[in-house]
């Protein structure tokens, strides 16, 4: 199989990791790293044996596959000049600032055959993974706790955090958006700090989305309730708890509990996104973080932005 040409635009904290899981694929050559601080490019190039570049232009057209890992408001530009020259994209989330952008970069990806994956890196949590997605969920509840942390705060804790929980419930539901109602404050910056958000599907369904990036803990649960069970998802430790209603009965016409843990080995859910990513590419499969995907997470994420006064 030849080996897929790759770079990695941007090499700040989490660049650098897209960098280093590429450079260990025997299918991938990472050939360039990229970054405007040409200190940068150059430490995480000479690291994995790469070319060091302060302008993604000069690759256009040279390479196979790219991670688009820059601020926010630069994905849309970037992607699609690396999807018009002819590259697979992997951008991480949000996938773009407006929707508008996103049905762009969709729209050129069809059109030219090539892969659009969104970096919802927790889709690849294997707790996540172990989950049941044909019984569909009545009722969910999730909080996204983290302390506070200088780096992500160009952005609302909506489009930092909570957008993680709105792609996985999005996914888990598979119903369409009739109403969301929505709180929040801003506490240590001028965005929204901690925020609250109740979506109901037109199928029913409701979730009570909860995200802080101002608390003292790190707590990242999921629950679900379904017709005949409850199923617990601890994302921070690998946990998948289900508690299903048995043959049994625990009193007369009260059916007993069972209950199943699954504890999972600690993974590297970046290299197996990686991994998917370029599978997806030599397969020609849709990836299972796809443009669509991405662009209805910003969507939802936009709409509660809106509702509690933030820019969006």
């Amino acid at each position: 199989m030849k080996k897929l040409k790759c770079a990695v635009i941007g090499t700040g904290y989490l660049g650098k990791f897209h960098a280093e899981k590429y450079a260990s694929l025997p299918d991938c050559e990472l050939v360039a790293v990229v970054d405007t601080n040409e200190i940068a490019a150059k430490t995480v190039a000479e690291k994995f044996g790469a070319q060091a570049l302060t302008d993604y232009k000069s690759l256009l057209g040279k390479v196979d596959a790219v991670s688009i890992v820059v601020p926010t408001t630069l994905h849309h530009v970037v992607s699609r000049d690396f999807l018009n020259a002819g590259a697979h994209v992997l951008v991480e989330k949000p996938i773009t600032v407006t929707v508008a952008e996103a049905d762009e970069l969709i729209a050129i990806a069809k059109e030219k055959n090539l892969i659009l994956q969104v970096g919802h890196l927790e889709r690849f949590n294997p707790a996540v993974l172990g989950l049941d997605k044909e019984e569909k969920p009545l009722f969910i509840e999730s909080h996204r706790l983290s302390p506070f942390n200088p780096r992500a705060n160009d952005v609302s804790v909506v489009l930092d955090l909570m957008i993680h929980d709105i792609d996985i419930i999005l996914a888990l539901v598979d119903s369409e958006v009739e109403r969301i109602d929505a709180s929040g404050t801003p506490v240590l910056t001028q965005g929204t700090d901690i925020a609250n958000a109740r979506i109901t599907f037109k199928n029913g369904c409701v979730a009570n989305v909860t995200a802080s990036r101002i608390s003292l803990k790190m707590e990242r649960k999921m629950r679900m309730f379904k017709p005949n069970s409850y199923v617990s998802v601890d994302f921070q430790n690998r946990v998948l708890v289900k508690h299903r209603t048995g043959k049994k009965e625990m009193f007369p016409g009260i059916p007993e509990i069972e209950t199943e843990e699954s504890v999972f080995e600690s993974g590297d859910a970046l290299l197996e996104e990686i991994k998917h990513f370029v599978n997806c590419i030599h397969t020609g499969k849709n990836p299972l973080v796809s443009g669509e995907a991405g662009k209805r997470a910003l969507e939802t994420a936009i709409q509660i932005t809106r509702l509690l006064g933030d820019k969006a």
